[in-house]
């Protein structure tokens, strides 16, 4: 796995349109459900994952453009170096440069796939998104559990049908 970086998120609970009653909240990468700190993409602080290289930078633009990030839960990501287009593993690499400052400690919270149709930020994560979560087991985070069954969903086309290149990439969610 490659340090990927990190994201200020709102973490929602389980809404009742998902229907996963083992899923309690959403800690996935996509901001479709849990969003993001800020519409930060103009900002220009973010790395070539679409993540911010430490906390400290997310901190210096949310004090910079007054936004409170108080609300926010902080969340570590890394990212495997292949992605899945639905048939054959490629590899994938950031747009532009990364410096990710892995955290000290970190507590592995599961498995994200989310969709890179722009080829930019990450977009939605059919687990919640499209609530796969109701037929693909997942966590309370509404994330799957190991690195394995994330392999094994995308191979068999479990995310097939669902958003766009929804098999291009998934990621370590990690809570730091």
């Amino acid at each position: 796995m490659i340090p990927a970086g990190y994201m200020a998120k709102h973490v929602r609970e389980r809404p009742d349109s998902l229907k996963a009653a083992q899923v309690t909240d959403l800690y996935s990468v996509s901001p479709c459900m849990s969003n993001n700190f800020a519409d930060y993409i103009s900002l220009w602080k973010h790395n070539g994952y679409w993540l911010f290289d430490s906390p400290q930078i997310i901190l210096a633009a949310a004090r910079e453009n007054s936004i409170d990030v108080t609300p926010t839960t902080l969340f570590y990501y890394e990212v495997y170096e292949l992605e899945f287009d639905g048939k054959s593993w490629n590899t994938f690499a950031p747009n532009f440069p990364a410096n990710v400052t892995p955290p000290v400690r970190k507590t592995l919270e599961g498995f994200d796939v989310v969709t890179f149709s722009a080829g930019t930020s990450p977009e939605c994560s059919p687990l919640s998104c499209n609530g796969l979560a109701a037929s693909v087991p997942t966590n309370a985070h509404c994330l799957l559990p190991s690195f394995e069954a994330a392999v094994q969903a995308l191979e068999a086309g479990r995310f097939k049908n669902t958003e766009p290149r929804a098999t291009s990439c998934h990621c370590r969610l990690l809570c730091g």
